[in-house]
């Protein structure tokens, strides 16, 4: 299985962010997804450790293993993408994805109470559609599951267009029950958004 490509976007480049952006929307992750009918969907990484560091950190596995966990639950990753813990990045990142068509993009970290954790403030001036019932229930799960993080998160779930946009808190057994419980909530709400 092939992991998906990983673009980290350095704020001060617009170079960077304009990649991302073509990557996001190129028809290389719409064929492949699109033939084999499977889901589209791009992962947002927002941690100023992923775009700061060439030293491998905890932040910086988490977008692998949210695109193995999509792609378990039967999605095509079209890429995962790294942002800086900055308002404008992760709503420039988001609406990326928004504008190149993915059913799902998956936003992890920055949901917090700290003062770098504005993912919620960025996710909901994208939002049409707020889907408060997806955050609770990621919130719910996350609580009994004992990941603390993700029952405090500030987390908001909604659609933007034709594209569900969600945050997950960073922990790995956030990411972990976060998955489960998103997969197939996800599943629903793009077939409802498609139509089907």
């Amino acid at each position: 299985m092939s992991m998906p490509e990983t673009v980290e976007v350095d704020p001060a480049d617009a170079a960077a962010a304009e990649q991302a952006a073509q990557l996001a929307s190129s028809g290389a992750g719409e064929a492949s997804g699109a033939a084999d009918g499977l889901a589209r969907a791009l992962v947002v990484v927002v941690d100023d450790r992923v775009i700061h560091t060439a030293q491998p950190t905890d932040a910086g596995d988490i977008g692998p293993l949210v695109a193995e966990l999509l792609t378990e639950a039967g999605f095509h990753v079209d890429a995962t993408v790294g942002v800086a813990a900055d308002e404008v990045d992760i709503r420039n990142a988001l609406n990326t994805a928004v504008i190149g068509g993915v059913d799902l993009v998956v936003s992890i970290g920055g949901v917090g109470v700290g003062g770098r954790d504005v993912t919620p403030e960025a996710t909901a001036e994208l939002l049409d559609q707020p889907l408060p019932g997806i955050s609770e229930a990621l919130r719910s799960s996350g609580l009994a599951a004992g990941a603390t993080d993700a029952g405090l998160s500030r987390g908001l779930a909604g659609v933007s267009g034709q594209t569900l946009v969600v945050n997950l808190a960073s922990s790995r057994a956030a990411v972990r029950d976060g998955m489960a419980t998103l997969a197939p909530l996800a599943t629903h709400i793009i077939r409802e958004i498609g139509g089907v």
